[in-house]
């Protein structure tokens, strides 16, 4: 387990960002403590420092996981974020989705969401925006994903 590189800590907080934007900040200086991110096995686990230093003394060979697995580089160097990154992610999400109970089926068996399924969407999302997916009773959905079209966009379609 160790500290991640500047590359790897650039690329995954380009990564981050697009989802949750300059609330970056908010993530590592929790008010519950200092978190850090760490790579093991080409992973990043996102993990509180107390939990850190006494983890020191296990051999990294010997340690499974540690904390919470954020995401995985690839092996050209792309960071993957998990699912399990989504509970920390999607209370400082920038832009949020909220899909109609009809259409969370069918999204959650890897569909796209129509423009009927829509139930709501955050003012001036851009094009291409990392978007967390809402159902309509606020619970967050699998995944992080990227919105086709812009909020302007689709107010224009409905008049």
């Amino acid at each position: 387990m160790r500290p991640l590189t500047e590359e790897e800590t650039r690329v995954m907080f380009e990564k981050i960002a697009k989802y949750i934007g300059e609330n970056l900040q908010l993530l590592v200086d929790r008010p519950d403590g200092t978190y850090c991110f760490r790579l093991h096995n080409d992973r990043v686990y996102y993990v509180s420092e107390k939990i850190l230093k006494l983890a020191a003394n296990i051999s990294g060979d010997k340690l499974v996981s540690l904390g919470t697995c954020f995401g995985k580089f690839t092996k050209t160097h792309k960071f993957r974020l998990h699912i399990t990154a989504l509970d920390y992610l999607a209370p400082y999400a920038k832009y949020k989705v909220w899909i109609k109970p009809g259409a969370e089926q069918s999204f959650l068996y890897g569909n796209h969401v129509l423009k009927s399924g829509l139930g709501r969407i955050t003012e001036n999302t851009s094009q291409y925006q990392g978007v967390v997916v809402y159902s309509m009773a606020d619970v967050p959905l699998v995944g992080s994903h990227s919105i086709i079209k812009t909020t302007r966009t689709l107010c224009l379609f409905e008049t």
